[in-house]
């Protein structure tokens, strides 16, 4: 598989996608969907560079999820500063070191750890501490782009079209919510959009069972994961710079979650 091979598929989806759009009427799918059709050819590009590419992208999501996720838990310029960097250094490290990516994310969580406990901040110091550490877990899966190229465009695509049947399907079809962190989301839809997202997959000729499990199990539980942080911040989105999406942390949720099972699975 190669990016080159995934294009033509990536693009008649995206035109189907459009059509789909249209026929709803919906303003603000109209809205997401411009963003994608801006955003796709760029990072199929990146990907079709080979792990350079897959490199760049990485880091740049890395570092605007950082800053997303600090402004979510309150934290301060120091600790999202050197939590984008040791996002940044752990996919870098994939890409030019990769024999030494787990002591490059010891490291990293070493200083993540180290701006609290420099700064003898007693108050919020446990707080900064956990929401550091737990932001270095979460976004460092996104190394994993490195190695798997082409792989990880046909994760992404699953994982989205998963969740966009999840949340059409759950309305429609109701039943009891998946979990008290997401009332609207149930398990009906989950069930739904987990069945697409496989479908996906062997559209795109990617199936295998560590991918099916990242895609069903992982990409549920992301959703879940940020829901959580969201409701601790009390607010909806995690940004609103991406039109029709809020942040950044909106639209890959779903996928740092399904990469960290298809690390562990590999």
């Amino acid at each position: 598989m190669s990016a080159a091979s995934l294009a033509p598929q990536l693009g008649g989806a995206l035109l189907l996608s459009g059509v789909a759009v249209a026929v709803s009427g919906r303003r603000e799918l109209l809205i997401r969907w411009c963003a994608w059709a801006a955003g796709v050819p760029l990072v199929t590009a990146a990907f079709w560079w080979g792990p350079p590419g897959a490199a760049v992208v990485a880091v740049l999501a890395g570092v605007v999820a950082a800053l997303e996720f600090g402004g979510l838990t309150r934290l301060g310029r120091a600790d999202r500063a050197v939590l984008a960097a040791g996002v940044s250094a752990v996919v870098l490290s994939a890409w030019l070191l990769p024999g030494e990516v787990l002591r490059v994310a010891a490291v990293a969580a070493l200083a993540v750890a180290a701006v609290p406990l420099l700064a003898g901040d007693g108050d919020r110091g446990l707080h900064r501490l956990g929401a550091g550490l737990l932001g270095l877990a979460w976004l460092s899966p996104l190394a994993a782009l490195v190695p798997l190229g082409a792989g990880a465009l046909a994760l992404f695509v699953a994982v989205s079209v998963a969740d966009i049947v999840a949340y059409f399907a759950g309305r429609r079809l109701g039943g009891p919510p998946l979990s008290p962190l997401s009332p609207a989301k149930r398990w009906s839809g989950t069930l739904a959009g987990a069945a697409a997202g496989l479908v996906a997959l062997a559209a795109l000729t990617a199936l295998s069972w560590p991918m099916a499990l990242a895609v069903a199990v992982g990409g549920p539980a992301g959703d879940l994961l940020e829901s959580m942080v969201k409701r601790g911040a009390r607010v909806k989105d995690a940004g609103s710079w991406l039109p029709g999406s809020g942040g950044l942390l909106d639209r890959i949720d779903s996928l740092l979650m399904a990469l960290a099972v298809l690390l562990v699975l590999s």
